[in-house]
């Protein structure tokens, strides 16, 4: 019996979200929130029943006071998370868009606390977890963050354990894109599951069509690979075959921020529950779609019985 489902980690922030639309040189008024790729999927898969550890470390301030009781609300296990009397928690402001368009965001977290995680910090019963959930972030932060991330799939590799990887590529927080997609790829040919967006999986492979950036990755040893085609649904292919599944209708995009960490919680968590790989593909596509109609990264990830009721819902 596992302690824990789930193994994420990475850097949370606190996030101060624009309350008026327009340049954020001339807002007044922000709310607060937290934001992080990796804690995005970390809470979803919380919200679905999966009991989630989750690692990082956070300044000794109030922002991260913040990010560790909205973290610990959403049910994660925060009892190895770091908290640096020497480094801050990292922020950011992003802009508000009524018009379905990527909002402009602005990043204060070349110090912070984050930045200092080391494989050193690594204890033994985390890699007791059922599966390892990894992004691209942390491999960006500091060469520290990349060898534990690096640390942390090796592990678990070696105790049998599942890994995802999802690129969440970061492009301004590298020195140059060729040094950012031998890193990425580095660590994403460990896992068992990829998945890019198509966008990035051009990037990455240099390949165009998604059956060949998906091939790009199975000839490395990857088991399975999901690719997010947007508004064209996703496709996904092993070594046993290929599909591609229809999007889920949206009648109006509100927020497009936090949608692939969104997918990644519905096809996981069908994956992790021994779903047929085409039924978790569709649970992607619909919690993505979910996450588009609310404001916020991590707003609209589903409840295990909103979940249900979906399910149901399609089933009937």
């Amino acid at each position: 019996m596992h302690e824990h489902d789930v193994l994420c980690f990475g850097e949370t922030m606190a996030m101060f979200v624009a309350e008026q639309v327009g340049d954020l040189a001339h807002v007044g008024q922000f709310g607060k929130r937290i934001a992080g790729a990796d804690s995005n999927v970390a809470i979803g898969l919380s919200r679905l029943g999966f009991k989630v550890r989750w690692l990082s470390r956070v300044g000794d301030d109030s922002l991260g006071r913040f990010v560790l009781d909205s973290l610990r609300r959403e049910g994660l296990d925060c009892s190895d998370v770091e908290v640096d009397p020497q480094h801050p928690t990292g922020f950011q402001l992003k802009a508000r868009c009524d018009d379905g368009s990527d909002p402009a965001v602005e990043y204060f977290r070349s110090h912070s606390a984050a930045r200092r995680l080391s494989p050193a910090l690594i204890r033994p019963h985390w890699l007791q977890a059922r599966h390892l959930h990894a992004t691209g972030i942390p491999l960006a932060l500091s060469a520290e963050c990349r060898a534990l991330s690096h640390a942390l799939v090796d592990g678990m590799r070696a105790a049998g354990r599942s890994i995802s990887f999802d690129p969440n590529l970061r492009p301004a927080l590298w020195p140059d894109r060729t040094r950012m997609i031998h890193e990425i790829n580095a660590l994403a040919v460990k896992a068992d599951w990829v998945l890019p967006g198509l966008e990035e999986g051009r990037l990455l492979t240099g390949q165009h069509a998604p059956a060949d950036i998906a091939a790009f990755y199975l000839d490395k040893g990857v088991e399975l690979v999901v690719i997010k085609l947007g508004d064209e649904g996703a496709y996904f292919r092993t070594a046993k075959g290929d599909g591609q599944v229809a999007p889920v209708p949206v009648a109006k995009v509100v927020d497009t921020v936090g949608a692939g960490d969104a997918f990644a919680v519905g096809v996981l968590s069908a994956l992790l529950e021994g779903r047929e790989l085409p039924e978790a593909v569709a649970r992607g596509n619909w919690c993505g779609s979910r996450a588009v109609q609310s404001r916020g990264d991590m707003e609209g990830l589903p409840l295990r019985h909103e979940l249900e009721t979906h399910d149901l819902r399609i089933s009937a």
